[in-house]
């Protein structure tokens, strides 16, 4: 089946056309015959299966009638909820690319920036809204939004949505939302509460699911380090050298942990970065433009911040810290060896991540090719649950002190400002 063979306007496909699209993944060839026909729909699939097209040209194609029936003023017709900032702004991107001959617009909204660029943006008028929660809260607290005018609405990653505690500012945002509309709700993972959340934003959907990822590409080459958890970053710049690798995406399981691989690697000369939630948008786009024309050789990325980045190439990706969800192992190598170009995987394994390499073997039917031959192996066994409990409260006692020393410099700096100022 083609993209033509879908219904769908000419307009569309010549923009599709354009980027050399014109077969569908299975959710597209699922999902848009059913939007176009004005079905609520239930999606179970994530992120590299293409579902953003698969809501986006349904959409666009519905509004690009009415426009054409309908010469009022802009409104927002359309509004579409996603978890982070560059889910948001690769969103916004597609429905420009695939709207671009439809004179629809479109435009995004995040927090972390400031707000007037995107509040002008809004003031001269766009049929689709593509919004963070709390930005978008925020600015209909200002007066800036109104939903009265949605016809349809997308949920997109409803389960990161929950996880990152994003629950009451959806519900808020669904008790604004007329109820004559059509809504869209996706999720990679179906647990009971994102069931009853969708309950409360559907009518009578019709469920369209992808098969899970559950195998990683041929052309994904993957390698494995046993090592000890305190030998990690010493094995990490072993790992740079040796290969001599000049460009990879390195996963961190926390944004502390990114921070410190950051301020490891830049002792050691080598040109770093880190993207997650505590970094200002600016900073995170300026770190992913550096690593895409090679400024930087390592971009260091917790997996939250990573949804959306999109890196054409690709063909290293480390996890510094294996993921407890064996799915995660998967999205995050696939980043690499994309479009049948080769990929190298390598993780890094302490002895408390050994079982969730057996996970990770179980998910994807295959064992991961060990190696050996290295100066830091791993001799340490997996702590009993004492030993586990006393490093659990030793660290959280850590990271105390450092935040507890952090506010104290922030103030002391701070004050220091102000006495300046009043002797000016």
């Amino acid at each position: 089946m083609k993209f033509k063979d879908l219904g769908i306007i000419e307009p569309i496909l010549k923009a599709l056309n354009e980027e050399k699209y014109s077969v569908p993944t299975s959710i597209q060839e699922k999902a848009i015959p059913l939007i176009l026909n004005r079905k609520d729909v239930l999606g179970s699939a994530q992120t590299g299966t293409g579902k953003t097209a698969a809501f986006a040209i349904p959409i666009l194609q519905h509004l690009f009638h009415n426009r054409k029936h309908n010469n009022s003023p802009l409104k927002i017709n359309a509004l579409i909820i996603t978890p982070t900032r560059e889910l948001a702004i690769q969103i916004g991107e597609s429905f420009s690319t695939y709207g671009k001959h439809t004179r629809i617009k479109n435009t995004v909204i995040f927090g972390g920036v400031n707000q007037s660029a995107q509040t002008q943006a809004l003031r001269r008028g766009v049929n689709i809204l593509v919004a963070t929660p709390g930005r978008l809260l925020d600015l209909m607290d200002q007066g800036f939004i109104k939903l009265k005018d949605i016809e349809y609405f997308v949920l997109d990653e409803a389960d990161r949505m929950l996880d990152m505690g994003f629950i009451h500012d959806i519900r808020k945002i669904i008790s604004k939302l007329p109820h004559n509309r059509q809504s869209l709700f996706f999720s990679a993972t179906m647990p009971n509460n994102i069931v009853d959340l969708s309950k409360k934003i559907l009518k009578n959907p019709t469920k369209v699911e992808v098969s899970p990822v559950s195998s990683t590409a041929e052309t994904i080459n993957q390698y494995l380090y046993y090592t000890n958890r305190l030998n990690k970053k010493d094995l990490l710049f072993h790992i740079l050298k040796h290969h001599k690798i000049n460009q990879v995406l390195l996963f961190s399981r926390t944004k502390h942990g990114a921070d410190k691989i950051v301020r490891n690697l830049k002792k050691q000369k080598i040109k770093t970065a880190a993207i997650h939630g505590d970094k200002a948008q600016n900073q995170r786009q300026k770190a992913l433009k550096q690593f895409k024309s090679g400024e930087i050789s390592v971009l260091v990325a917790t997996d939250i911040a990573a949804r959306g980045i999109d890196i054409d190439k690709l063909r290293y990706v480390i996890n510094y810290d294996i993921p407890n969800i064996a799915e995660t192992y998967v999205h995050r190598i696939g980043r690499s060896g994309r479009a049948g170009d080769e990929g190298v995987s390598i993780s890094i394994c302490e002895p408390e991540e050994n079982s969730y390499i057996k996970d990770i073997e179980k998910l994807i039917n295959k064992k991961i090719e060990v190696i050996n031959e290295h100066p830091y192996p791993q001799t340490d066994n997996p702590m009993t649950a004492e030993e586990k409990k006393v490093f659990e409260k030793q660290k959280a006692q850590r990271k105390q002190e450092y935040f507890a020393a952090k506010n104290k410099k922030k103030s002391h700096s701070s004050n220091y400002k102000d006495r300046h100022k009043k002797r000016k």
